[in-house]
């Protein structure tokens, strides 16, 4: 369609249009109950870390403790995406999740949990996730028609990021008053409404697709593939870059809410609502303009805009600036890892969906823990700001490398 053809407009119609199916319905719904759950856990388990040890570094370490899983299974998770039912594997793997939820739980109620206890199940659900992300990516398409792709994909970021909106200032509350323990438990509750919309959806028969090759066989045939296609690759170098040098910044958020802003577990849910805030407002100008935006574009405003925003939010000390710059860090993070995912979605040959969003996956959850361990090894040792400012130059130079030599990308539609 012709991006140009339509003059641009909002309504609750284009805003909501994957919702008019009754299997996005459920996914939409169950998943972002059970989101609320994880941002809560997410939020509640970095700041109860940090009591723990009172180490920056060790934020770090259990970052990439979630992340080791990726570099050794998320591929061939892709593989195992393409090769069975992906609405199955999930409820295998947010089984799994849940469960570990409730562990955690029950290590704190009874006051024996240890940071490696932390570290051994953030781990188990770095397992998890490895074989859960891939079917989830490409789990979408199997839920709207193509005309509503990106729409779905967007909604999934508002839905994602509405979680972080609300969980974590209800983390921080309710960590301040009942303890964390109570954070992981409604975590593991949470996992039900997922798990039980998976279950009663309906689809129609599909063929039966026939297995013939071993599954490296499989994986080497979509990395060969993924070989050839030259834009996906470099969109999936930007979401490597933006999250190991970008994302990573929440890593800190706990460290800086006391250290910097001399506040507790609330001030930190607050600093990840704000980022919240900033990404359910993009997300939801993104599902509105889906069919005629130039997302080449916006994408390359969220990449400009990124680095730009971090050295702000290095530079001060203020729970209110620092609220309103991140705000604006969220609508940039949404920007590139929204548009980066629809574009590959949608370049990508349904033969190798799973494959290639396997790989894709592992751009962003692969680099994701390593740059939890960059940053937190920094900030150990030459404090947070500065380990934020590091990061934020770095990840300037690297845009406008991008911008100045793949013009190609700031004009796709």
């Amino acid at each position: 369609m012709d991006n140009t053809s339509e003059k641009p407009r909002l309504s609750w119609q284009a805003t909501f249009a994957a919702l008019k199916h009754r299997n996005y319905r459920l996914w939409f719904f169950g998943q972002i109950i059970s989101l609320f759950g994880s941002w809560m856990q997410m939020t509640a388990q970095g700041f109860f870390i940090f009591e723990l040890t009172h180490s920056p570094a060790f934020l770090g370490y259990v970052g990439f403790a979630n992340g080791i899983p990726t570099w050794l299974f998320m591929v061939y998770g892709g593989v195992i995406a393409d090769r069975f039912s992906r609405r199955k594997i999930m409820m295998v793997t947010q089984t799994i999740m849940m469960l570990l939820a409730f562990v955690l739980a029950v290590l704190t109620f009874t006051n024996i949990v240890e940071p490696w206890h932390i570290l051994l199940l953030t781990f188990g659900l770095g397992v998890a996730n490895a074989f859960d992300a891939p079917a989830r990516q490409a789990f979408v398409n199997e839920l709207v028609p193509r005309k509503d792709l990106l729409n779905a994909i967007a909604l999934n970021s508002m839905m994602f990021h509405s979680a972080a909106a609300i969980g974590p200032a209800v983390a921080g509350i309710t960590y301040a008053i009942f303890g964390p323990a109570w954070c992981f438990t409604i975590n593991g509750i949470t996992f039900l409404a997922v798990i039980y919309n998976l279950y009663i959806m309906k689809f129609q028969p599909a063929p039966k697709r026939i297995v013939n090759k071993s599954a490296f066989k499989e994986l080497l045939d979509g990395l060969q593939y993924l070989k050839t296609q030259k834009m996906i690759l470099l969109i999936m170098l930007v979401v490597s870059f933006s999250t190991f040098f970008g994302l990573s910044l929440a890593t800190l958020f706990p460290a800086w809410a006391v250290n910097i802003l001399h506040g507790d577990a609330a001030t930190n849910g607050f600093l990840q609502t704000a980022r919240g805030i900033g990404a359910v407002i993009c997300s939801l100008l993104i599902a509105s303009l889906s069919r005629y935006i130039v997302r080449g574009k916006i994408l390359s405003t969220g990449l400009i805009s990124l680095p730009i925003l971090m050295i702000l939010f290095s530079l001060n000390s203020s729970f209110i600036i620092s609220s309103l710059i991140l705000i604006g860090v969220g609508a940039a993070i949404i920007a590139i890892n929204n548009l980066c995912n629809g574009l590959t979605q949608t370049l990508v040959s349904e033969e190798f969906r799973g494959r290639v969003m396997g790989v894709y996956s592992f751009s962003f959850f692969g680099f994701m823990p390593l740059g939890a361990l960059w940053i937190g090894m920094l900030a150990e040792h030459f404090g947070s700001p500065t380990a934020i400012l590091i990061n934020s130059l770095i990840l300037f130079i690297f845009v406008g490398v991008v911008w100045f030599y793949t013009p190609k990308l700031r004009k796709i539609i």
